[in-house]
């Protein structure tokens, strides 16, 4: 299983590329800009699907271009998908912070919980993990190998932290809830991929995070 990172924009978005390592397409999760950057570090290999974990201006802003570029299914939660179209604040919300109109096409595929996106050997359950935006996803992968599971968690929790909840259609306790339901039950070794800064894992977090969910 070959994970990438391509760090992208001004916010530096995590964009991961995932494959099985086996000839599979690839996974391109949450391209946020720098659509050229992207594309180049897909090195010409096919892409199954692009997946946006939250409709957020930082996490779609390359997503038409990858679409163009790639003629992959663009996917979203189901509650997002009104969002990504439109820069309002209860849209991507790039107006928000003085960017230009950042806008995804409507997206092909509308998720739901329990979702699974296949790519070669690998699938990628769809976590629906709300609080961040009501729509915000993670994405859990075992690896076919049997060795330890990947979590991309986009903004749902960071090292250390999580997605902020003060911006239009965030919510603390429902994000605290997701955690505790979808999150904290992994297997401790999971390696947790976030939409910002480094990796982590689930049992680091349940150790340190602080708004990790406590028995």
């Amino acid at each position: 299983m070959n994970v990438r990172r391509v760090s992208v924009g001004p916010l530096e978005v995590n964009c991961w590329l995932v494959d099985d390592g086996e000839g599979g397409p690839v996974v391109v999760i949450d391209p946020g800009d720098e659509a050229d950057r992207v594309l180049g570090a897909l090195e010409g290999g096919t892409v199954a699907a692009i997946v946006l974990t939250h409709a957020h201006f930082d996490h779609v802003g390359a997503a038409g271009a990858v679409k163009d570029a790639t003629g992959a299914p663009l996917m979203v939660h189901e509650a997002d998908a009104d969002r990504i179209t439109h820069d309002a604040a209860h849209g991507t919300g790039g107006a928000l912070f003085g960017f230009s109109v950042v806008v995804a096409p409507p997206a092909d595929v509308l998720l739901r919980d329990a979702d699974v996106i296949e790519a070669g050997c690998l699938r990628f359950d769809v976590l629906h993990t709300p609080g961040h935006t009501q729509g915000g996803i993670s994405l859990y992968v075992r690896d076919p190998n049997g060795g330890t599971g990947h979590l991309f968690s986009g903004d749902t929790v960071f090292a250390g932290s999580v997605g902020r909840t003060d911006f239009p259609g965030g919510d603390g306790r429902t994000l605290a809830e997701s955690i505790a339901r979808q999150l904290a039950p992994l297997p401790p070794e999971t390696l947790v991929h976030p939409g910002h800064g480094p990796d982590t894992t689930i049992g680091r977090e349940a150790r340190i995070n602080p708004f990790w969910p406590r028995a």
